[in-house]
């Protein structure tokens, strides 16, 4: 079964390759997506990553909570889904 992972306090200039490399050395990566800012298309410094098996999840979020990226301190944890009004649950 997958897992979502919440990755914050991300770099901006990180990519998905970047966070595939990272997250893959604990599992099998299945998707990324950082996400931008609707208006300017600039990544707004979070993303999730969902790995293929939920182990695989929890060994990389704690490996990977309060280590560094670049210059940043990554805020790594289960991803918690958010109420939409029309369109249902998502992340």
């Amino acid at each position: 079964m997958s897992k979502v992972i919440y990755i914050g306090n991300l770099p901006f200039w990180s990519t998905e390759k970047d966070l595939v490399d990272l997250f893959g050395r604990h599992g099998v990566v299945a998707s990324v997506k950082i996400v931008a800012d609707r208006e300017t298309g600039r990544p707004r410094g979070f993303a999730f990553v969902e790995m293929e098996e939920a182990n695989a999840a929890a060994k990389a979020i704690r490996a990977l909570d309060g280590s560094e990226l670049g210059d940043r301190r990554l805020e790594v944890n289960d991803a918690q889904r958010r109420r939409t009004g029309a369109g249902g649950n998502r992340y």
